[in-house]
């Protein structure tokens, strides 16, 4: 049976990402979703933790690239230029990230 939860996480993984590109970056909305779905690929630090996958483990603070340290150079990441989206997709996946552990 699918939980609330599941349909918020993943609702905010990729519905709500590419309203986000389509609303404020609607010339390149693709682009800016693309970025926003490959942002996902953050998850792969869930590979070294063991077991790959516990049920109610909040990733926050847990894996090396949802630490705090990480998100901090995610944040730093926004006054550039290039690597803004980037790391607004970043930002907000571990904000989603975060509300998981909430639910």
């Amino acid at each position: 049976m699918i939980s609330i939860k599941f349909i918020v996480h993943y609702s905010l993984h990729f519905i709500v990402p590419f309203l986000f590109a389509f609303v404020f970056f609607r010339k390149k909305w693709k682009t800016v979703y693309i970025i926003f779905l490959l942002s996902m690929l953050v998850d792969l630090d869930h590979l070294l933790a063991n077991p790959i996958f516990q049920e109610n483990r909040c990733s926050i603070n847990f894996h090396p690239l949802h630490r705090f340290l990480a998100m901090a150079f995610y944040v730093v990441g926004l006054f550039f230029k290039k690597t803004r989206i980037l790391c607004i997709a970043l930002l907000f996946h571990m904000f989603t990230d975060y509300l998981d552990c909430l639910l």
